[in-house]
């Protein structure tokens, strides 16, 4: 592929998607509040608010926002019934006023890489819940739903892709899936069987190098002809 972009890969550490993106010859910079694991020169620790946003990309793929108060299974620590009222039980150790800080931390990480000066955004994140969307900008669609035994990763876990200017990801390794309640089954949904612990989290939400690879290679051909086109 010939054009160099300049490609933002946000909340990120595991150095997944930057290295996929950055195989393909592209200027790729990685950014999150903690170190990459990886030790890479082009990962920056910052708030991806902090001014990151207007350095003149041309892509910007968000891997791993907040997104525990946004989503569907997070809304009942966030409200009981209708909006806003106190929720029936909390996790243990946290209060209402804790759920509300992590929301409004949410809401503006999300809405500060959507609305950015950058002419392709995806952002990665599951389908959100009423409150959320009632916070979110007119124009955010629905999100793009893939799974990674679509890119060949023998595994089961919705993946939402919010998308502006981009298109959606196509299937490149698709696996047949295997029968429902099977031992293979049960290997797939691996990720929703992980047990609590500290780690939980960060291995939940790791993105998978297929899917990484194939979102590369489509986003990048799509922003390269673009630009090419327009001048």
């Amino acid at each position: 592929m010939t054009g160099t972009l300049r490609i933002l890969i946000g909340c990120e550490t595991s150095g997944i998607a930057r290295r996929a993106f950055a195989a393909l010859g592209h200027d790729v910079w990685s950014c999150d509040i903690e170190a990459a694991e990886d030790g890479s020169n082009r990962h920056v620790r910052c708030d991806i608010r902090d001014g990151i946003l207007t350095e003149g990309w041309d892509l910007l793929a968000v891997m791993h926002p907040p997104c525990t108060r946004l989503c569907r299974s997070g809304r009942r620590w966030m409200s009981g019934p209708g909006k806003w009222s106190p929720p029936k039980r909390l996790p243990k150790g946290r209060s209402w006023s804790d759920m509300r800080l992590q929301f409004e931390e949410g809401v503006s990480i999300f809405t500060a890489c959507w609305t950015a000066p950058i002419n392709r955004v995806a952002i990665e994140n599951p389908e959100m819940n009423d409150l959320a969307r009632d916070r979110m900008p007119a124009d955010l669609p629905a999100p793009h739903i893939v799974q990674p035994h679509w890119f060949g990763h023998p595994e089961y876990k919705s993946t939402g892709w919010y998308l502006r200017g981009l298109p959606v990801l196509v299937a490149t390794a698709p696996l047949p899936e295997p029968v429902r309640g099977s031992d293979e089954w049960r290997a797939w949904n691996r990720v929703h069987r992980m047990p609590p612990g500290p780690e939980r989290a960060r291995l939940r939400s790791r993105s998978y190098p297929g899917m990484m690879e194939a979102a590369a290679h489509q986003w990048c051909l799509r922003a390269v002809e673009e630009i090419r086109r327009t001048g």
